[in-house]
Order: structure tokens, then C-alpha cells, then sequence
């Protein structure tokens, strides 16, 4: 029997998904003909070559004016911009009488609407370890206000939250201040999905909830009438590969109306005066939209989603699931001729189940010493495999998986030549060489058999 039919035979329901290949041959046959062994989808998507095409006609039969204005090709381009972004919350189920969707570069983007414009003094900020540094970062917008920020741990082996931690200190939020507790749906470290039942949870002590949906969304739907947070942080890139330099903030309108912005801009305002030093913010989603927006690359977000709802999110996800239980069985049976295993896997590594589609690993020598994830990311690009190394912006989670302690980290941060400055050879260092980083393999939609079977015939040539 090959190895294809003992696949099938464990995940059978990856017969369910074979419109992704004929997909695949269509729309994305310049993987196949690069012979592109593409496993980075956490990192970006993949765009279909239908997307371009349809983009592209709609870019040489019309013209396109700056929106901000009402002459005809200035409608035209309006019209676009504003049927994309009804489309937005069409695609996520929300109700436009309850969420509007604000354009932003990225959904670090979003995320610093937040952070800047959060009524943050003599409040909470409460977030996991767990979080891209886009979340992090809002912590210095907290600080700088006054406000008291909690992280919440998560464990090994899974790199799940401590529930129990979690529920204690939603108990208490600021009753002087606005509360916010940020989290992802979906680990883009670990791929562990994070209950989205926090949402209510959150909201039933008083807190306002900011999710990162950047990671989950690319292969799971998120419905914003079945869970409310309050903001919703997603990149359209991660999801169908272009265009980039698009996301968006999907904001409760009850919520938005908390924020106040530190600055104004071209396109925020109604009215603004020099001599008389005042200005008038636009009412809801012009308001943080900062300049003229990307108006001829916003209606190529409407033809995405498309696609993404051409194919299904039900096939998507099977499709994932089931080549992410292969490359999980798989590579806990790799060991060395002295038995050493040669993968540590950092997250759920039993199943595929409340899990994506990005396995983080480390390698291993037969004696159990660490391969540099850098020396594993320069032989699978020799094999044209793409992956991805480091700590993926989430340092957090990073530690917590590499065992890096907080007295390491003090010691390391408060010498004297490391106050402004400090390269990743130098953190290195600072560690006693432990390892900084980690391999992550990430399936994606378009992902087959074949690309997670170079990647395990790469993985056993690694072996003693």
C-alpha cells in the first residue's frame, strides 16, 4: 500500500476536498510548474490567478477617480469602495445596523486604532501570553495612560491558557476605568484556537474585547452574529494573498464610539480650521481612515472573498485538518538511531483537532541538541521549500515554548549596553545559546498531499 492510500485510509474525508485540486491545476498552477513547495500560508496567502484577472479588467475598462470628491469618475471609484466594504460584513455575518468595517493598511494597522485611540486611564489592558506583537505593542499606549496591564500565561504542553487565571482576573475589571482584553482566535505561533466563548465571558464582567482574527480566518468562518467583540483585526492578504497591504478593523459601533483619536487627518474630518484651531472628526468609518484610501486595490477585496466563498470554508478547513493530522503523525515517528525524537512539536501535537494548520517545531540532533532554526530554513531553501523561522512576532508564546525565564530575560535587558540596542546574535548570547526561534510548517488551502510529503522527506533526511 503507498503511502497516499494509508492517508486516505486515516482521513478519509480528504476525498471530500478534491475540488481544491482541480482548483489547484486551474487557478494555481504556478506552484506546480516552479515545482514551489509553499507551507508559509500563516505568514501569507496565496493568491489565484483568477483574482488578478478579474482585478485587472475591472482596472482597464473603467476609470477610477480619488473618492474624495463627487465627479463622476469619484463616484465610481466611491461606489467600489463602499460596496467592498458592505461586503466585508456580508462575508463575516455582521450586522451593519451593529459593525462597520474600517480600512487599514494590515491588521497591525487595525490594531494601532486601537491602541492610539482606547480610553485606556485608570483602566485595564488584559492580554495573553500568546499574542502577536501588533497586541503587544498596544501595551505602551496602556502604560503611557496609566492603566494596568495583565498578561495571562498559557502552558505547555499545548500552549493553552490557564482558564482558572483567566476567569480571575476578568472578575476584576477596573471599576474607575475602561476594560480591554485582547486575544487571538487562532495562535500564529502555536495554531491553537482559542475559545472564542471569552467573548461573552469577557463581556458579562465589563469588558471590552479586541480579537485577532488574522490568523484564523484564512481557514475558519467567523461569524459575527453567532460571537460580538467588540473589534475584529483581520489582513486580507492572509487570507486570499492579494492584495496587500489591505486589512481591516471590524468595529462594534457602540464601541467605536469610546475611541478618540490623538491626531486628524486628510479624509477624517468634516470641517477643520487653522485660524480658528478647531476640527470636526467624520462620523464612523471616514473618521479612521487616515488620507485617501487604497481605491483601486479595495474592490480586488470584494473579488477575494469571492473566491473564498467559491470554494467554501467547510472544504478549507477539512482540507487543512486532515494534511495537518499527516504531518503531526508523521513527525512523531521520526527519531534517531539512538532513539532521540527528532522534532519537538510547541502546541497540540496529538491532533488536529482546536488546532490550524501551523505545526511549530524544533530540530534535534541524535544526542537531543537543538539544530540552529536558521541552518533548517537554508537546506529546506535548497529544496525550494518554503517555511518560516524565528518567533513569528510572538515572543510571548516564543518563551514560554523555549523555556526562556523571566531572570534570564531581566538580566539580559537591564545590562548596560543593551538599554537601546539590541541585535538577535546579542539576544543569543544573552540567553547562553539557547534557541531563539522555531520552524513552522503552515498549511494552507491550496496546500495538496504531495507539498506536506516533500516537506516529511525533507524532515527524515535531517535523521542520524
Amino acid at each position: 500500500m503507498n503511502e497516499f492510500q494509508t492517508f486516505l485510509e486515516k482521513y478519509p474525508s480528504y476525498t471530500k476536498t478534491e475540488s481544491i485540486d482541480a482548483l489547484r491545476k486551474k487557478d494555481y498552477a504556478r506552484l506546480d510548474r516552479g515545482e514551489h513547495v509553499y507551507l508559509d500560508y500563516t505568514g501569507g496567502g496565496i493568491y489565484a490567478e483568477s483574482q488578478i484577472e478579474k482585478h485587472h479588467q475591472l482596472l482597464q475598462e473603467h476609470v477610477f477617480g480619488n473618492p474624495h470628491s463627487t465627479n463622476p469618475t469619484s463616484q465610481a471609484a466611491t461606489c467600489l469602495v463602499e460596496g467592498a466594504r458592505e461586503y466585508i460584513l456580508k462575508f463575516f455575518n455582521a450586522d451593519p445596523n451593529e459593525y462597520l468595517a474600517i480600512f487599514t493598511s494590515n491588521a497591525s494597522g487595525a490594531l494601532k486604532l486601537i491602541g492610539e485611540s482606547y480610553p485606556f486611564s485608570n483602566g485595564r489592558y488584559l492580554l495573553t501570553f500568546d499574542n502577536h506583537n501588533s497586541v503587544n505593542g498596544i501595551r505602551e499606549f496602556a502604560h503611557a495612560r496609566g492603566a494596568d496591564v495583565t498578561y495571562i500565561p498559557v502552558m505547555l504542553p499545548d500552549m493553552r491558557v490557564d482558564a482558572s487565571q483567566l476567569n480571575l482576573e476578568l472578575s476584576q475589571p477596573s471599576k474607575s476605568g475602561h476594560n480591554l482584553f485582547a486575544y487571538p482566535a487562532q495562535s500564529n505561533f502555536s495554531s491553537v484556537k482559542h475559545p472564542l466563548e471569552w467573548i461573552e465571558q469577557a463581556h458579562a464582567y465589563g469588558w471590552d474585547v479586541l480579537l485577532d482574527a488574522a490568523a484564523y480566518v484564512p481557514t475558519n468562518k467567523l461569524d459575527l452574529r453567532q460571537v460580538n467583540p467588540d473589534f475584529v483585526a483581520i489582513s486580507f492578504y492572509k487570507i486570499f494573498g492579494y492584495p496587500t497591504g489591505l486589512g481591516a478593523l471590524i468595529a462594534r459601533k457602540s464601541a467605536l464610539e469610546k475611541l478618540h483619536r490623538p491626531w486628524f487627518a486628510g479624509g477624517t474630518i468634516t470641517v477643520a480650521s487653522v485660524q480658528g484651531d478647531k476640527y470636526y472628526l467624520a462620523d464612523g468609518a471616514p473618521a479612521f481612515e487616515d488620507g485617501t484610501l487604497d481605491y483601486l486595490n479595495i474592490p480586488a477585496i470584494e473579488i477575494g472573498l469571492k473566491h473564498i466563498e467559491s470554494i467554501g470554508y467547510d472544504v478549507i478547513n477539512e482540507r487543512v485538518k486532515t494534511l495537518t493530522g499527516w504531518l503531526l503523525d508523521n513527525l512523531a515517528q521520526m527519531k534517531h538511531s539512538t532513539g532521540e525524537p527528532l522534532v519537538r512539536v510547541f502546541g497540540p501535537a496529538k491532533s488536529a483537532d482546536d488546532r490550524g494548520g501551523a505545526v511549530t517545531v524544533n530540530f534535534y540532533d541524535k544526542n537531543g541538541i537543538a539544530f540552529d532554526h536558521r541552518f533548517i530554513e537554508s537546506e529546506a531553501n535548497k529544496l525550494n521549500i518554503s517555511l518560516r523561522t524565528g518567533c513569528f512576532c510572538n515572543p510571548g508564546a516564543g518563551e514560554v515554548a523555549l523555556g526562556i525565564s523571566r531572570v534570564e530575560l531581566d538580566v539580559c535587558f537591564t545590562r548596560p549596553d543593551h538599554k537601546d540596542v539590541m541585535s538577535i546574535d546579542e539576544f543569543r548570547k544573552c540567553i547562553d545559546g539557547k534557541s531563539s526561534g522555531a520552524v513552522r510548517i503552515s498549511v494552507g488551502m491550496v496546500t495538496n498531499f504531495n507539498d506536506v510529503q516533500a516537506f516529511l522527506s525533507f524532515a527524515r533526511g535531517l535523521l542520524s
